[in-house]
């Protein structure tokens, strides 16, 4: 999953960046938000050429469609991810209601194989439990080739498992390093909590900046931490710097406790299903909201949140209806749901899947490529995020990928990375994407992003999970107004109309590059450009 780091909470209205400790990397905190201010709460529906702002260009877009009398159909957008507060008031109105199914009856009365499933589906929960921790997907693979192999010596392994062996020994190595990195995070954010404690016990007041100056530093070290500190909390409040430090610390924690817990058995109990059976695809059940639908719940008020109804926002798509499909847990989605989730929402009306979602190893990929195939056999269009690591996507590809084994690319794929509102050419995209000069289609905004999240609320988050919504939006709003367009089309047509940018940008990596270096088409979505285009060609 990409968003473990970059989720962030009602409060938190910062963009992210990297702060390093003595030299190590270790994890997300803020720095000052470029889009501060109910002016620019809605920045990444604005225009480049209207607003000098890189939005989507949504708001211009509509009133050329309005201008031109252009009549929209409803389209059905699927939101594979954590789930989502269906009944948040910004969302109610634009959630897909499954018409064949009687509300809570216990049946299947539409005969598709799911219960009561009214307006979509959880691949994470069973009769009573849902899954909301998980292991990594490198976790779990080393679990099952450690096993398979922990009786076998490498001069003994059969000539038809040396392949497998050979992957089995870089999962190793993958997996030790992963490990050790987050042991030494563990360590160095122990050490930010332990000296805040000290601050606290010395001056007898709550850590704050005042606090942090008046510390008596009783060590070398405490000395170079509270000068780190005093850069800190210039970017960001003390009490956001605790809550910070402590889901670091709770996220961290739990991923090294699910590296070492067997999460196949425990998928199995609550769920019931065996997770690594590929056969089965009915298993689930209707509690799509799921135990955290933060992630879901903003990226669907992106897409969608209800235009004009003067509450909290106006999402990009003004005729859609948002299918909630859960198959996005607290650690990595599993090949089998992504896939099943990707086949329900074909086989239930979705046009458009938004995937803000990925992950760097996978042990079922031919399994993930069938259901692309399948959407794309359907005329679905799917749109993912480029990822959160600053990678290139060019050298190290994440999953699921548009890459098929059968070395062609799906063309009903969209890859999007994510940008910001800064005017400064420099700063533009934004640095945590991941880019890719030939597998990044183009960028959207995805810093700073204000949209729905639970509990009837409205808060900021950033990453490409927020810039896939984005783009799915538009899409969305394309397939609405030329619905004789089919999925590839709409993707030729977002290609050709970016806003493209000239400048040289400071790229993820920290280097100055063109845009052409960081997505194919060296520019940003822009619905605007994508109506006039198609208006003009009609």
């Amino acid at each position: 999953m990409y968003f473990r780091f970059i989720k962030l909470h009602l409060l938190m209205t910062k963009q992210l960046i990297l702060i390093s400790f003595f030299g190590l990397s270790m994890f997300a905190f803020a720095q000052k938000s470029e889009t501060e201010g109910p002016e620019n709460l809605n920045w990444y529906l604005k225009d480049p050429k209207k607003d000098g702002v890189y939005g989507t260009g949504a708001t211009k877009a509509y009133e050329m469609l309005n201008a031109a009398g252009k009549k929209s159909t409803t389209i059905i957008v699927a939101v594979i991810d954590s789930g989502v507060e269906t009944d948040h008031p910004d969302l109610k109105d634009v959630i897909w209601v499954n018409e064949d199914e009687i509300p809570n009856n216990g049946i299947d009365d539409d005969k598709n194989g799911y219960v009561d499933d009214i307006h979509g589906w959880s691949f994470l929960g069973g009769a009573t439990e849902d899954i909301d921790k998980e292991a990594m997907e490198l976790a779990r693979m080393y679990r099952i080739e450690s096993a398979y192999f922990s009786d076998k010596k490498a001069q003994d392994i059969p000539s038809n498992e040396l392949a497998r062996f050979a992957t089995y020994e870089k999962i190793k190595i993958a997996f030790e390093k992963e490990i050790a990195e987050k042991q030494q995070s563990l360590t160095n954010i122990k050490a930010l909590s332990d000296y805040m404690g000290r601050v606290e016990a010395q001056t007898g007041a709550t850590f704050s900046k005042e606090t942090n100056n008046a510390y008596v530093p009783a060590s070398e070290t405490d000395t170079k931490i509270q000068k780190r500190m005093n850069a800190i909390l210039l970017l960001l409040p003390a009490e956001q710097l605790n809550t910070e430090i402590a889901s670091a610390l709770e996220s961290v924690e739990s991923d090294l406790r699910m590296a070492t817990q067997n999460a196949d058995s425990i998928r199995t109990a609550i769920v019931g299903d065996n997770p690594n059976d590929l056969s089965s695809k009915i298993y689930g059940c209707n509690r799509y909201e799921g135990p955290d639908a933060f992630h879901g719940t903003h990226v669907s008020g992106i897409i969608a949140a209800t235009r004009g109804n003067g509450m909290g926002i106006d999402g990009v798509a003004d005729n859609v209806r948002i299918m909630v499909v859960r198959a996005v847990p607290d650690g990595d989605e599993r090949d089998k749901d992504v896939a099943n989730a990707i086949i329900y929402a074909v086989d239930n009306g979705a046009k458009v899947i938004n995937m803000s979602f990925g992950k760097y190893w996978t042990p079922n990929k031919e399994y993930v490529d069938a259901a692309i195939e399948y959407a794309r056999s359907k005329d679905v269009l799917l749109v993912h995020a480029a990822g959160n690591d600053a990678k290139d996507k060019d050298v190290e590809d994440s999953y699921p990928t548009r890459r098929l084994n059968n070395r062609t690319n799906a063309p009903n794929w969209i890859e999007v990375g994510a940008s910001s509102s800064a005017k400064s050419g420099k700063k533009i995209i934004a640095n945590f994407s991941n880019y890719g000069a030939t597998s990044v289609d183009f960028f959207a905004p995805g810093v700073d992003i204000y949209s729905t999240v639970p509990d009837y609320n409205y808060g900021n988050a950033s990453g490409t999970s927020m810039a896939c919504p984005a783009t799915a939006g538009v899409a969305a709003l394309i397939r609405s107004y030329f619905p004789e367009l089919s999925a590839a089309e709409v993707r030729e047509v977002l290609m050709a109309t970016t806003a493209t940018y000239k400048k040289t940008v400071v790229a993820p990596n920290g280097e100055k590059a063109k845009m052409k270096d960081l997505c194919i088409t060296g520019g940003f979505v822009n619905a605007a450009n994508a109506v006039a285009y198609l208006l003009e060609k009609k």
